[in-house]
């Protein structure tokens, strides 16, 4: 895929309909939608809104339990807080992110979501994977895989209508 033409609308439907069709095969499951605080809870918000899905929307941050926690200055100016209107444990959860790339906001997002209960089950859904894995974590829903050099990063953004456009910087 060409940085050139990265179709941030074409990879979401992609995504979107892996995840649709994993629900199709398993219509009793109840999965929760739960988008990692930016651009997974954007994401999370189209595919609850598109998959039509009947469970509560949740969001989380994972600010807190990052390994740089320590190491950065302050707290993000627009740090968002995680809501999560159901109950977490024995619940089935997709957990979403926008771009997966050394794993370690996963990482930090899973310990978020432990302090919260003990799912049945986590699966991950990214709209893009970039490689470059410091850490086990792979994607069961993906949009892209797109490789980028480790100086490059992906800038994912939200239009007023919820379209989603994505450039390399």
């Amino acid at each position: 895929m060409n940085e050139a033409k990265l179709d941030a609308e074409a990879i979401y439907a992609s995504l979107r309909d892996a995840i649709r069709r994993a629900l199709d095969a398993a219509p009793q499951r109840g999965v929760h939608l739960i988008g990692i605080h930016s651009g997974g809870a954007w994401i999370a918000e189209r595919l609850h809104r598109d998959l039509a899905l009947p469970t509560p929307l949740g969001t989380l941050s994972s600010a807190f339990h990052r390994d740089d926690y320590g190491h950065r200055r302050g707290l993000p100016a627009e740090m968002k807080s995680t809501e999560l209107p159901f109950e977490i444990g024995g619940a089935d959860i997709v957990l979403v992110d926008d771009i997966l790339f050394t794993g370690r906001t996963v990482r930090a997002a899973l310990n978020e979501l432990f302090d919260f209960g003990r799912p049945a089950r986590v699966e991950l859904a990214v709209l893009l994977d970039r490689g470059g894995r410091e850490l086990p974590i792979e994607a069961r829903y993906c949009g892209a895989v797109h490789p980028l050099p480790h100086d490059r990063n992906f800038v994912l953004t939200r239009a007023d209508d919820a379209r989603l456009s994505l450039r390399v910087d």
